[in-house]
């Protein structure tokens, strides 16, 4: 008896893809390397757990592909006239993997025109293109050629990296929040948290805050700059109802954040001299300064505490879309990480689906070492969603956090990172519980 496949769809925009399963359940499939075998590697699976053969139809950045693929993981390439298939005339697998970003896309078909007159008005094209435009290149002997005037085509890492700088500029309706846990100390939590917060309000026009969500001595604030306002968290909670009523001004808020101007994010401190005991918050003041937070802000960045337990811990894991959980290469950390998605996975439904979609940043803390972060790496990318590594860089190991100065290859490993932790943010509504 022959088996009728099932089908699975893909569309890819740079370096990441949107992957529609048989069921009809959208994902978004995204990775450091070649997306195209990310998709493949994702419609295998597939079709072993269906146990059937599954046709994948492709389309975007690299072409539109139909091809079958077995529960073994062979592709077929299904010629256009197959009468489950869609499209174009598809390419051999071998194709598939030689394509390049710098390949013309296919032209639009042009509608036919029905007998006895003009096509519908609904079904004619727009002159409008709704196609993202092309970033001229601005390094390497592109960029200078292109400075001069001459055109120049983008090389396929920046067309990849353009699609990186479109992530991460998204605008969203309602407040996003992203939380950056581990519950061991000294593993990058402060260093993320600052990193992404200058990524998403550099290209994104700014409104994002970091907040320093932590009861034992947080740094956020000394590794920033401060504002004209000595102020911290516990000087803005006793203004929160004023700052929420209809006659407060946008503006109102910055007597309590500290504005980072290159960077153009917000840090809302807490205070590093007090103890714990002093600046605990409970559940219902977490989440009145988080109805601050999102009246004023379109993405909040916490930079959490070590104490697992505290009210404002566990809230901020209830309030948050995305996780980001930052590990030095080194056997401590990355098993903090580890215990951490651990517990998340039992803690409850949303808290697992958190563990599941979160994005792990594995740091080079020494000059030596980039073959044990990727190690490291490759070992977290079989429990997330996605991991990110960061190469060493003397300008984040002590000191202020200043994105300009970082090394070039540096600044586009935290511009990739946070297209990894912003790519499901469109899809998720404010607050999951």
């Amino acid at each position: 008896m022959t088996l009728t496949p099932v089908r699975a769809y893909a569309t890819v925009a740079g370096p990441t893809a949107v992957f529609t399963t048989p069921d009809g359940r959208r994902e978004h499939v995204t990775t450091a390397g070649d997306i195209r075998a990310e998709v493949l590697r994702r419609a295998t699976e597939e079709a072993r757990r269906a146990g059937i053969p599954l046709e994948l139809v492709t389309s975007g950045d690299h072409g539109d592909h139909h091809l079958l693929i077995t529960t073994d993981g062979t592709l077929t390439p299904l010629p256009a006239h197959t009468p489950t298939a869609t499209g174009p005339e598809p390419e051999t697998p071998e194709d598939l993997e030689a394509d390049t970003v710098d390949d013309e896309p296919a032209p639009t078909p042009t509608p036919a025109t029905p007998a006895g007159g003009a096509s519908h008005l609904s079904e004619r094209l727009s002159f409008i293109e709704s196609t993202a435009p092309v970033t001229p290149p601005t390094t390497g002997w592109r960029g200078v050629l292109a400075r001069l005037g001459i055109p120049m085509r983008p090389s396929p890492y920046e067309v990849t990296r353009d699609g990186w700088v479109r992530t991460v500029s998204q605008q969203w309706a309602g407040c996003r929040t992203i939380a950056v846990v581990n519950g061991k100390g000294g593993v990058g939590k402060t260093m993320t948290t600052a990193m992404l917060a200058a990524v998403y309000a550099r290209h994104g026009g700014g409104r994002v805050l970091a907040w320093d969500n932590n009861d034992t001595r947080g740094t956020l604030g000394w590794r920033t700059e401060q504002g004209l306002y000595d102020t911290t968290l516990r000087d803005l909670l006793p203004a929160a109802d004023n700052l929420l009523t209809a006659a407060a001004s946008v503006s109102d808020i910055t007597r309590y954040v500290h504005p980072q101007p290159a960077d153009r994010y917000d840090v809302l401190r807490s205070n590093p001299e007090l103890l714990a005991a002093d600046q605990r918050l409970d559940s219902g003041q977490f989440d009145l300064l988080m109805r601050v937070a999102a009246r004023y802000y379109r993405l909040v960045l916490f930079d959490s505490g070590n104490d697992e337990s505290a009210d404002r811990w566990l809230r901020m894991i209830d309030s948050t879309q995305q996780l980001v959980i930052p590990t030095l290469a080194v056997p401590e950390s990355a098993e903090s990480a580890a215990l951490l998605l651990e517990a998340l996975r039992h803690r409850d439904e949303a808290s697992a689906a958190l563990a599941d979609g979160a994005v792990v940043i594995v740091t080079q803390a020494e000059p030596h070492g980039a073959a044990a972060v990727q190690r490291m790496a490759d070992r977290f990318a079989q429990t997330v969603r996605a991991v990110g590594t960061i190469p060493f860089d003397p300008a984040l190991r002590s000191g202020a956090l200043r994105f300009d100065q970082l090394r070039p290859a540096t600044r586009d490993a935290w511009l990739r990172v946070a297209a990894a932790a912003a790519t499901t943010l469109a899809e998720r509504e404010p607050g999951h519980e």
